[in-house]
């Protein structure tokens, strides 16, 4: 029922250019997905960013993308990054443990989350970092994401079980660094 470290991956779900304004809370989405995605690669988490239509909506949030070597990120034309295969071959796509943060709770993160459940992998849905443009849709995403099986955590949730114990010379950097 823990996220593992040697099993888990972070998945960045459509963090991009011309859809972030629109997103109801959208700085807290980022912020969140930032930090997530910063404390992953301290920690070798794989990180995987996908990007819908990027002709259409832009590329992924520079601020973002510029953390992220280009083999994670995963472009895609449906609405969930496990239809078209792109995501199993990325780095850390054969994980049975998925983080995953981003945008839209309703649709990407939504039908993702369900076809990762489908194919048997355990998911974590981070609350704090996935949005809509609606809240009413990210509340219902998130109730039926749930109702299918995902666990809906925080990104701290997510660091502590990352992190396991305190004590060591890496829960103290990581916690002056990112837990406040």
């Amino acid at each position: 029922m823990l996220i593992h470290l040697d099993r888990s991956a972070l998945l960045l779900v459509d963090l991009q250019e011309r859809l972030q304004p629109a997103i109801d809370e959208a700085a807290q989405v980022l912020e969140a997905s930032l930090w997530l995605t910063r404390v992953a690669q301290r920690l070798d988490v794989p990180v995987i960013c996908t990007e819908q239509y990027p002709r259409g909506l832009g590329p992924t949030l520079p601020v973002l993308r510029s953390l992220l070597p280009d083999q994670c990120v995963v472009e895609k034309i449906h609405f969930s990054a496990v239809a078209e295969g792109g995501l199993w071959r990325a780095p850390g796509g054969d994980r049975a443990q998925f983080v995953v943060a981003g945008t839209e709770a309703h649709v990407c993160v939504l039908q993702t989350v369900l076809d990762l459940l489908a194919a048997g992998r355990r998911v974590f849905v981070v609350e704090d970092a996935v949005g809509s443009r609606r809240s009413a849709d990210k509340a219902l995403a998130l109730a039926r994401m749930r109702s299918h099986g995902a666990d809906i955590v925080s990104r701290e949730m997510v660091v502590f079980e990352w992190l396991r114990q305190a004590g060591s010379d890496l829960f103290r950097n990581l916690s002056r660094e990112f837990i406040r």
